[in-house]
C-alpha cells in the first residue's frame, strides 16, 4: 500500500508495507538470538514494489516518542520524514524513495517525555562522515572478493599447532605522508606497503587496533561508535575490504581489535540513545567506567546481546577478519574491576562476577566458532579468571587465547634492571612456566606497553646503546625461544626510539643506521625460523613442547631450555645469557649425542652483536649433565640467545 503526504519539503511518498524486518527478524531480536542483525537494522538501498527506488531505515528506540530520518536529502528537517514503530518491538522502520548510496543521514529522536530530542548516527551504519562531522552515510557493501585460497586453507594457519606471529599496528601512524599535511595512509596504500613490510619482516598476521568508527582519533579506535563500520579517515568500506584482500592474497592474516566493553558519551552515540539508558546500565554503579569515561553495556538486554554479537560476526563475515582480539575482557567479568567498595553492586549470589558478561563472552565464542571455522578468538585478560581460553564444556570461556600479561609485565620489569642486578630479580624471567599451559597463551609486547611516559622497548633497556641494542635483541630471542604465540607491536621490529604517538608516523628514517637495520634483520630471521620449525611452533600450547634444561642459574643470569615438536625428533636448545659477560666454556645437559647445530645467535655480526659464538655448532659429548645423559660445551655471547639444533 502507497500514501502520499504533502510537506513542506515537497510530496513524500510513504510505502507502509515495504519492511525488511519480518516477524520473526522481530521476534529474535527480542529475544537476544539474532545475530544478523546488520541486516535488518540501519540504512539499505532498496529497489522493489511498484518499480520504487529508495532506501528502507529502521532503528531501535522503544522509549521514543518519535523518530524521524533527516538528511542532506531533506535539508535536515526534523519532521518531515518519520518513521513508524513496528508493534511493540521498539523499532522504527520506513522506506525514503528516491535516494540511495551516499545521502547523509542521522536519526532525530524525541524520547517518550517531549525533553529530550537529540540527532543520533545510526547505531547499524556501514559508513560514517569523517570525524569531526558525525552523519551516517547510506552505502552498500559490495566487493569482488579474491581470497578465496586464504579462507580455503587458513584454518592451518591459525590453529594453536601452527605458527603465529602477530605485527599489531595502528593503521593512523604506521606510516603518514609528511609532505602532504602529515596524512596518514588510505585503506588501499596501506595494502601495499604494510603487505611489503610485513613479508619482509616474516610476520604471519597482522593485528589492527580497532579500526571501527570512532570520534576522538586520540582513544586510538578503543571509544568506539560506529560498531559496524571502518573508520571513513582511511577510505570507504571497500577501500578496507581491499587492505583485508590484499593481505591475505600475500599470505597475511589479520586479526582485527573488537570493543564490547564499553563505549563513548558523545551525543551522536549509543549513550542516553532515546531518552533512556539503553545500550548502558541506568544505575552509574553498573553502567559507567571510571577508568575511561564511558559507558558499560548492559549484556542482560536481549536487543543490546543481539547488537554486539551481530557485530562480531559482521566482522568475520562480511570483512572476512581471521580473528576478534576482545579487549578489556577482566574489565567486563568483575563488577567491581577499578571501583572501591561502595561503589559497585554484587550480582544475585552477592559475588563481585559479572554473571550476565559470562554468558555474554560465552556465546560470543559459541557463535564465532560454530558459525566461522578457522578463526581465532583472543582474550586481553588482565587477571587470573580461570580457564579463559578452555572450551565451555568444561567451564571456560570459550576464548581460542588469552594474552600472557603477567609474562609481558615480568619480563620488561626484569630487562629493565641493570645486568649486575638481574641474579636478584631471575624469578621474574621463569616464573611464568608455572602457569605457562593453564592457557594458550599469546606473548604480547604490545601498545601498551610504549606510551603515556614507559618509552620505548629500545629505550626500557639499561646500559648504553650498544647494550641497549644487545639487550633489545635478547629479549625478543627469549620471546620467541618461548612457548606461546608471538606479538611484537610495530616500530619494536626496528628499534624504534620514540614512544609511540598515535599522531606521528613511526621513525623509519631509523633504518638507515646499521644498529636498527641490524634489529629488522633479527626480527626476520628469528619469524622465519619460528614459522619453519616444528620444534618452536607445534606444542606452542601444550607441556610437551617445553622442558626447562636449568631454570636456576641465577648466579650466572643464564637460562637454557628445550622445545620439542610433536614427534620428539625435533629438538632445539635456548640459551639466554642476560649478561653483558661472554660465558666461555658453559656446560648444558642435552637428551641425544650428535652435532648440534647454531641455527641462531643474536650476538652475529649480521644482527648488529659482537661475534661471540659456537662456529656453526657444537658435537655433543658423552657427559651426563643436567640429569642428561650427554652435553654441550658452549659461548654464550654477551646478553645474547643462541638457538642450536639437533642433528642426530
Amino acid at each position: 500500500m502507497t500514501s502520499h503526504r504533502k510537506t513542506d519539503t515537497g510530496d513524500i511518498l510513504v510505502l507502509s508495507d515495504v519492511s525488511l524486518l519480518t516477524d520473526d527478524d522481530v521476534h529474535l531480536f527480542n529475544e537476544g538470538t539474532h545475530y544478523d542483525l546488520q541486516t535488518k537494522l540501519g540504512a539499505h538501498p532498496y529497489s522493489g514494489k511498484a518499480g520504487v527506488a529508495g532506501t528502507c531505515f529502521a532503528v531501535w528506540a522503544p522509549n521514543a516518542r518519535s523518530v524521524t530520518v533527516v538528511g542532506d536529502f531533506n535539508n535536515w528537517d526534523k519532521q518531515s520524514h518519520p518513521l513508524k514503530p513496528r508493534g511493540s518491538s521498539g523499532i522504527w522502520e520506513g522506506l525514503v524513495p528516491g535516494i540511495g548510496r551516499g545521502t547523509l543521514y542521522k536519526y532525530h529522536i524525541v524520547s517518550r517525555s517531549g525533553d529530550y530530542r537529540v540527532d543520533k548516527a545510526d547505531p547499524f551504519g556501514v559508513f560514517h562522515e569523517v570525524a569531526p562531522k558525525t552523519a551516517s552515510i547510506v552505502w552498500d557493501l559490495d566487493y569482488q572478493w579474491g581470497d578465496g585460497d586464504w579462507l580455503a586453507g587458513r584454518a592451518s594457519r591459525n590453529g594453536l599447532d601452527s605458527p603465529m606471529s602477530i605485527y599489531e599496528v595502528h593503521l593512523g601512524s604506521w606510516r603518514r605522508v609528511a609532505s602532504e599535511g602529515n596524512r596518514s595512509l588510505s585503506y588501499r596504500e596501506l595494502a601495499i606497503e604494510l603487505a611489503d613490510h610485513v613479508k619482509r619482516c616474516g610476520f604471519t598476521h597482522v593485528e589492527l587496533l580497532p579500526v571501527m568508527e570512532h570520534p576522538f582519533f586520540g582513544s586510538w579506535g578503543y571509544q568506539t561508535t560506529g560498531y559496524f563500520a571502518p573508520s571513513s579517515r582511511y577510505g570507504t568500506p571497500q577501500d578496507f575490504k581491499y587492505l583485508v584482500d590484499y593481505l591475505h592474497q600475500h599470505g597475511i592474516g589479520v586479526i582485527l581489535d573488537w570493543v564490547p566493553s564499553h563505549f563513548p558519551d558523545d551525543e551522536h552515540g549509543l549513550a542516553y540513545f532515546d531518552g533512556t539508558q539503553l545500550f548502558e546500565h541506568a544505575d552509574p554503579r553498573q553502567g559507567y567506567h571510571p577508568d575511561w569515561n564511558s559507558y558499560i553495556f548492559n549484556y542482560g538486554r536481549n536487543e543490546v546481546r543481539s547488537f554486539l554479537l551481530s557485530s562480531a560476526l559482521f566482522w568475520l563475515n562480511e570483512y572476512h577478519a581471521d580473528g576478534l582480539r576482545v579487549d578489556a575482557v577482566a574489565s567486563m567479568l568483575y563488577l567491581d574491576y577499578s571501583r572501591k567498595e561502595d561503589e559497585w553492586i554484587p550480582n544475585k549470589h552477592g559475588g563481585r562476577e559479572n554473571l550476565e558478561a559470562i554468558d555474554f563472552l560465552r556465546t560470543f565464542n559459541t557463535e564465532v566458532y560454530k558459525r566461522h571455522g578457522g578463526v581465532q578468538t583472543v582474550a586481553e585478560e588482565s587477571t587470573a579468571w580461570p580457564m579463559v581460553s578452555r572450551p565451555i564444556y568444561v567451564g571456560g570461556l570459550g576464548f581460542g587465547m588469552k594474552w600472557d600479561m603477567g609474562w609481558m609485565h615480568d619480563t620488561l620489569q626484569y630487562m629493565s634492571h641493570d645486568p649486575i642486578h638481574r641474579k636478584y630479580h631471575h624469578n621474574q624471567a621463569t616464573f611464568r612456566m608455572i602457569y605457562a599451559f593453564n592457557e594458550n597463551f599469546c606473548l604480547p609486547l604490545s601498545h601498551d606497553e610504549v606510551v603515556h611516559g614507559k618509552g620505548s622497548l629500545l629505550e626500557k633497556m639499561p646500559g648504553d646503546d650498544w647494550r641497549k641494542f644487545a639487550n633489545l635483541r635478547l629479549l625478543y630471542g627469549y620471546m620467541y625461544g618461548m612457548p606461546g604465540k608471538k606479538l611484537l607491536f610495530m616500530g619494536s621490529e626496528f628499534g624504534q626510539r620514540n614512544e609511540w604517538q598515535h599522531d606521528r608516523s613511526l621513525q623509519w628514517d631509523l633504518l638507515e643506521q646499521p644498529a636498527h637495520s641490524a634489529v629488522q634483520r633479527w626480527v626476520g630471521t628469528l619469524n622465519r625460523f619460528y614459522a619453519g620449525e616444528r620444534a618452536l611452533n607445534e606444542l606452542d600450547c601444550e607441556p610437551a613442547g617445553f622442558q626447562w634444561i636449568d631454570a636456576n642459574d641465577s648466579d650466572e643470569s643464564v637460562l637454557s631450555f628445550l622445545r620439542k615438536a610433536k614427534t620428539n625428533k625435533d629438538l632445539i636448545v635456548v640459551l639466554c645469557n642476560f649478561t653483558p659477560l661472554p660465558r666461555m666454556n658453559y656446560r648444558v645437559g642435552v637428551p641425544r649425542g650428535g652435532f648440534w647445530r647454531e641455527v641462531l645467535n643474536s650476538d652475529a655480526v649480521e644482527h648488529g652483536g659482537s661475534g661471540h659464538g659456537n662456529l656453526g655448532g657444537v658435537e655433543a659429548s658423552p657427559i651426563g649433565f643436567h640429569a642428561r645423559p650427554y652435553s654441550l660445551n658452549l659461548t654464550l655471547p654477551p646478553l645474547g640467545a643462541v638457538f642450536l639444533k639437533s642433528e642426530g
